[in-house]
């Protein structure tokens, strides 16, 4: 395996679980209250735990190459905490628009809570993730 792919595939574990510690409490503390009381109605059950996996997946792997940028050195924690805002933002923007789009009672307040949330949250996980990281960072220079 090359440096730059253990590189990246050790951020990608670091930031995975920087960023599910965030949400869990996110998803306990603030996201099913106000799920519950907004749009109880939209809600299954339970968790599609195979949908939940996959956009864990994804969009960790999404926060990696946007934001944390492991194999990018010369990037500055802010062009990288920039670029992790950014990624959040498009991504929960594109799911909370979608849903008051096209969802009959998606309110208003959940769209821009869940936007806000997408924003801060890659924000955080990848200025924590960059910083814990900073000494493998520093020394993968690109090919």
């Amino acid at each position: 395996m090359s440096p730059r792919t253990k590189n990246w595939l050790v951020t990608y574990v670091v930031t995975a679980l920087i960023f599910a510690a965030l949400d869990v409490a996110w998803i306990l503390l603030v996201a099913n209250p106000l799920y519950q009381s907004q749009i109880g109605g939209l809600l299954a059950p339970r968790a599609n735990l195979a949908g939940a996996v996959l956009f864990y997946a994804i969009f960790v792997a999404g926060m990696v190459h946007y934001g944390v940028r492991p194999n990018s050195p010369d990037a500055t924690l802010r062009q990288r905490v920039a670029g992790g805002a950014l990624f959040g933002f498009f991504t929960y923007a594109t799911w909370a628009l979608t849903g008051f789009a096209v969802l009959k009672d998606f309110t208003a307040l959940v769209a821009v809570t869940d936007i806000l949330w997408g924003a801060a949250a890659c924000s955080l996980v990848t200025l924590v993730a960059a910083s814990v990281l900073r000494g493998r960072i520093r020394k993968v220079r690109p090919a």
